[in-house]
């Protein structure tokens, strides 16, 4: 692994940097990638710095949006990654375009795809890393890049529920709160939902297919189901954590039908490891949480036969769970 003065220093050689992060992003991906562009476009005003990805990112928007980014700006350019494990999750597929590649990630370290990599798994975020760079090397933080960042540890931390929450997080969240920024509203602004979202979830419970002996459970989310509700695709994540408050259920996944007939896999768990699981589907993620593509319904039920498996195995090893 590459160290913070390395990356430093290999920024400080290019012009044009140009930052990627996942799709299908969520709170940590564009917290990450923002809070970055931002703290360099102040240390470095001459550089060009901009943020790719898909253009539509739901309910985000308030973190930070996309730039327009041309073929022509990947020559010669330095490119950034954040928050993203594999290839196939890299939003922007130009991510190779560029002269050199960066990527800085907090997930398990299965594809060194980048000519240089800082990669922490046991970072709770993206964007505690993304904060930890900018406090070593002295870069600027405001409340603009705090806000991003903070949304990004919030994000995926579950509000600092999760394992990997650690002392070191809070040391992060409190130097980013020194900032002023408002840290309730922050966490107001991941938590609302609209009201066809609301109804999203609601429906996605009443869809639950639960496997009773393993705790593994199945909701499928239809393309009619989002345009009778006015949710788009990006916005159907809203749902995927719902099954989680239901007693009895050990690991779940929801399935979001694409415009195209394909389907976005969300995987959570509370017990069985499921990134395996998910990289098997052109996907990838956290252990208890992750993401990946179904090319039909047959693929659907197969990947939920696979995490009923999961579950099975599981609790046979962990009896007294």
């Amino acid at each position: 692994m590459n160290t913070f003065d390395e990356i430093l220093g290999k920024i400080k050689e290019y012009d044009t940097i140009i930052l990627h992060r996942h799709t299908n992003p969520d709170p940590d991906a564009i917290g990450s990638q923002a809070g970055l562009a931002k703290s360099l476009r102040l240390a470095f005003p001459e550089k060009t710095i901009l943020c790719t990805g898909e253009n539509d990112v739901g309910d985000l928007a308030w973190i930070n949006t996309m730039d327009e980014v041309k073929d022509s700006d990947y020559e010669g350019a330095l490119v950034i990654t954040t928050d993203t494990a594999n290839t196939p999750r890299v939003s922007d597929k130009r991510y190779n375009m560029g002269d050199f590649l960066i990527k800085i990630d907090h997930h398990p370290d299965v594809d060194q795809y980048a000519d240089m990599e800082y990669v922490d798994p046991t970072a709770s975020a993206a964007s505690e890393l993304i904060a930890d760079f900018i406090d070593q090397e002295k870069l600027p933080l405001n409340q603009e890049i705090a806000l991003a960042l903070y949304a990004g540890i919030v994000g995926d931390t579950g509000r600092f529920l999760y394992d990997a929450t650690t002392t070191h997080t809070f040391e992060v969240a409190a130097r980013l709160k020194a900032t002023g920024i408002d840290t309730a509203q922050i966490a107001r602004s991941i938590s609302e939902v609209t009201l066809g979202q609301a109804k999203l979830q609601n429906l996605s419970i009443d869809k639950l297919a639960i496997d009773e002996e393993t705790g593994a459970a199945l909701a499928v989310i239809s393309q009619a189901d989002l345009k009778q509700l006015g949710v788009s695709q990006a916005e159907a994540s809203a749902c995927v954590s719902s099954p989680g408050r239901i007693r009895g259920i050990l690991a779940w996944i929801v399935a979001v039908e694409k415009g195209d007939g394909t389907y976005r896999i969300h995987y959570r768990s509370k017990g069985p490891f499921i990134h395996k699981l998910a990289e098997s589907h052109d996907g990838g993620g956290h252990e208890l949480a992750s993401g990946a593509n179904a090319k039909d319904a047959a693929e659907v039920d197969q990947i939920y036969r696979e995490l009923v498996d999961a579950c099975k195995n599981y609790k046979e090893e962990h009896p007294n769970d």
